[in-house]
């Protein structure tokens, strides 16, 4: 009886003392660099307070989406939510997130794409940054007596398309410029719609987020997708039919002179060419150089019971030595100053310094408004079908007037 009672009493006692279950959910199933680093920060957390416990549970990116938004319906989304910042506003607008209410001062010197706001409120926040550069060799561009350009001097319009001619007249490379056709989904509006802003124009009037009109097929977006078009009928870049495998190694194999690509890949352009790597801002077409911000974010669901152990998670989680961490398994850029600092390829000197700098000079994060993830894939058809020889003006027009009816049919998204 005293032994039955024994165990009772150490039973009560490990159930008083047990941890709340904290279910997490992340889109990068397979990828075991990342995972590996993430599986860190969650023991990290997991042994360091005994209030929760992580568990998490991994999809592939191509399901995660659906996976969330069948969740929601059915209301089974986990605490922890894995998010892409530029769909973060449609699921805040849904319903199927809260802001995060971290404490005071906890974001500051974060890099503005790796914040996620809707509202005026912070729902979501990022321990990277991804950035987009001009891959090239120093050795072809001294060869061919093209300029280096920089941040505060980056190529023009003319000077950009004066250079493919060069690059395309040596008859060296099967393209002089890889823009990355082959990939699709969220690569269309985060690599090209920059170039489009940097024209003038813009996938929604950020004025008021209530229409395209103007903006998408006004005369800078014309002008844009006019250039757009001439890239392809010059035969100047692979277009929507280029192989991937054409994509993943054209540039390091010389088949491409210059390659336009994310900070992901410039591990493998140093370890083919080391020095040789070079890695420039994006050229400037009038209203100033831009690339994509915002990548792959945490945040809370809106029905989570368990609210403060998801936010004590996140708080651990941003601590810069688990950005450094990320950074130097994935070669994705420090969400902050001091994280780069401590990151050998960010910090002062280092071979991937540049793209902390263009992510906080040239960032532009994607339109923040629920409406975004149609306007991504309208956006996506309208630049496919411009470089397989549409019409620019009626691609364009059409690309407005399927925005808007979206918009139109959900109310102004609450704008």
């Amino acid at each position: 009886m005293k032994n039955l009672f024994v165990a009772m009493i150490l039973s009560l006692l490990t159930l008083g003392f047990a941890q709340t279950e904290l279910s997490m959910w992340y889109h990068g199933a397979g990828n075991d660099a990342e995972r590996t680093t993430l599986m860190t920060i969650i023991d990290d957390f997991n042994g360091s307070q005994g209030d929760w416990e992580v568990v998490l549970e991994e999809f592939p990116q191509e399901a995660y989406n659906e996976s969330i938004v069948a969740a929601a319906l059915s209301g089974t989304l986990p605490d922890i939510i894995d998010v892409d910042g530029p769909v973060m506003p449609n699921w805040a607008w849904s319903g199927y997130m809260q802001p995060l209410n971290l404490p005071d001062g906890a974001l500051d010197g974060f890099l503005p794409g790796a914040i996620g706001e809707w509202e005026g409120e912070v729902y979501s926040v990022g321990l990277w940054d991804a950035a987009i550069a001009m891959f090239a060799r120093k050795s072809v561009l001294e060869a061919n007596n093209i300029r280096i350009p920089t941040l505060d001097n980056p190529w023009n319009r003319v000077e950009f398309d004066s250079i493919l001619e060069k690059l395309a007249a040596t008859g060296d490379y099967d393209y002089p410029l890889d823009l990355g056709m082959a990939w699709t989904g969220e690569w269309y509006p985060y690599a090209f719609s920059p170039l489009l802003q940097s024209y003038g124009g813009d996938l929604i009037d950020r004025a008021t987020y209530a229409t395209a009109e103007g903006v998408l097929n006004g005369n800078e977006a014309v002008a844009f997708g006019n250039w757009w078009q001439s890239l392809f009928e010059n035969g100047y870049a692979p277009g929507p039919g280029q192989d991937g495998a054409d994509r993943e190694t054209g540039f390091i194999d010389g088949n491409y002179a210059l390659q336009w690509n994310g900070n992901w890949a410039a591990l493998g352009a140093l370890e083919a060419f080391g020095d040789d790597a070079l890695f420039l801002p994006a050229p400037d077409f009038g209203n100033g150089s831009k690339i994509g911000a915002a990548s792959w974010q945490f945040g809370i669901s809106a029905d989570s019971e368990n609210a403060d152990g998801a936010r004590a998670f996140i708080a651990h989680a941003i601590q810069d030595e688990y950005l450094t961490a990320f950074s130097e398994t994935t070669g994705l850029v420090p969400a902050t100053p001091a994280a780069a600092a401590a990151t050998p390829n960010y910090a002062d000197g280092g071979p991937l310094e540049v793209f902390f700098g263009l992510s906080d000079a040239q960032g532009l994060i994607r339109p923040a408004t629920p409406g975004y993830v149609v306007m991504a894939l309208v956006f996506e058809k309208a630049l496919a079908d411009i470089a397989n020889g549409a019409d620019v003006i009626d691609a364009l027009d059409a690309a407005v007037d399927e925005i808007n009816t979206d918009i139109e049919n959900n109310g102004g998204y609450g704008f």
